[in-house]
């Protein structure tokens, strides 16, 4: 049997190489291990160094790898938050020629933890309820994208910080399956796995002492499935409106990209009388501030992020002398936010140490200067510059962080 290696990259075989596929990976000397939060899995997982990146190293059945690994690559295609699939490797003997299960590779999501590790510290229930909306928001991803998870849970997810709130990745796509479209009971199954994961998840971390008192498990596992109906509601609802007020559909359409949604397409249709139209939007691409913001910058940020990023670049570029929107000799938007990234955000990121923002990314640690930087112009009366509000940061806020994780104001 002869090792193999699949992968997306011609660059990883070659890189991978150096990793010691003739040892059960449960066995794997601490030379190749990087120490870094694992959630709970069903098969043997570990985090290896190669060539400079950190990948997530899994152990399981060859049909089983093959499929993730297609389904991963589908993910990706579709632009769905889940982790980036790396290569597949099979083929594996240990120094005697005995068979070792194949593994699935894929890229550690930098800044990114698994629940447990973020329930080290006991969460308040408003933070809980911004897991759980993230989590809704990515099953909500999913399914309008034709994705049935089969298994959605905290387990199966990572989670990063998105600005004010959180962003959820899928992890294990081991149970999924990809479709055109998604029926109504498919949608259902997925939320009644996903209640049911959820609370039997919540009530084991409650049974540890881990989950605040005030946390009913039962009641939070419901939560997932009340803030999914919204959003698919939002998103899914035909509206119909008096002809004369066409604009009901532009402020719809503004509702959407609020939530962070694009409506790339949309059906519009006339009734019978003349006196009323029939809105619905047909495809909904998420990231629609993601989009706008990587645009004008090339800086690539989540959703709540670029949001934040987007409002301070807006608000800097009013300030322009030759900023000047709808005159041809104004300067270009284009030219401006690349202004502000080189004179704004650039500067105001590097006030923060490397060593101390490592392995939070770049725009949240710009958000973040900008929530502090409003907190202390509130209390001095005043507007305080980015450069007093860094040192700041660096002083009072990091030094309040688990390795890793950022703090939100109101934790």
């Amino acid at each position: 049997m002869e090792l193999q290696i699949t992968a997306t990259d011609p660059e990883h075989p070659t890189t991978l190489l150096d990793l010691p596929w003739d040892v059960s990976l449960v066995d794997w000397p601490e030379e190749y291990l990087v120490s870094l939060p694992r959630g709970i899995s069903r098969h043997v997982v570990r985090f290896a160094r190669a060539g400079g990146e950190v990948f997530a190293v899994k152990e399981v059945g060859e049909w089983a790898a093959v499929r993730e690994y297609g389904l991963l690559r589908d993910l990706d295609r579709l632009a769905v938050p889940a982790v980036d699939p790396v290569a597949v490797v099979t083929g594996r003997t240990d120094a005697l020629g005995g068979p070792l299960e194949p593994v699935l590779i894929t890229r550690q999501l930098k800044g990114s933890l698994p629940y447990r590790s973020m329930f080290e510290t006991t969460m308040r229930p408003t933070t809980i309820k911004r897991l759980l909306d993230a989590l809704a928001a990515l099953l909500v991803r999913l399914h309008l994208d034709g994705f049935a998870w089969g298994d959605c849970s905290l387990s199966n997810t990572l989670f990063r910080r998105d600005a004010g709130a959180y962003a959820a990745y899928l992890v294990d796509a081991e149970t999924g399956q990809i479709q055109p479209t998604l029926s109504r009971g498919q949608r259902e199954y997925d939320l009644e796995v996903a209640r049911v994961n959820i609370a039997g998840e919540l009530m084991d971390l409650e049974a540890g002492g881990s989950l605040h008192p005030s946390v009913d498990p039962v009641l939070f596992g419901e939560e997932i499935v009340t803030r999914y109906g919204e959003l698919w509601h939002e998103l899914t609802r035909t509206s119909v409106y008096p002809r004369h007020k066409k604009h009901y559909i532009d402020r719809r359409i503004r509702r959407l990209n609020e939530l962070g949604f694009d409506v790339a397409e949309m059906q519009i249709q006339r009734s019978p009388d003349g006196d009323h139209v029939t809105f619905l939007p047909k495809v909904v691409d998420a990231g629609h501030h993601q989009r706008q913001l990587l645009r004008l910058t090339g800086l690539d940020a989540e959703e709540n992020q670029a949001r934040s990023l987007l409002n301070d670049l807006e608000t800097w570029m009013a300030g322009q002398d030759d900023y000047a929107p709808g005159d041809p000799l104004g300067a270009r938007p284009e030219v401006l936010a690349h202004r502000w990234v080189r004179d704004v955000f650039r500067p105001a990121v590097r006030g923060v140490p490397l060593e101390l923002r490592e392995g939070i990314d770049t725009a949240q640690i710009y958000h973040e200067l900008l929530e502090h930087r409003l907190t202390l112009s509130e209390r001095a009366q005043r507007d305080v510059g980015m450069d007093v509000t860094a040192e700041d940061y660096v002083r009072t806020v990091l030094p309040t962080r688990p390795a890793g994780e950022p703090v939100l104001a109101d934790e």
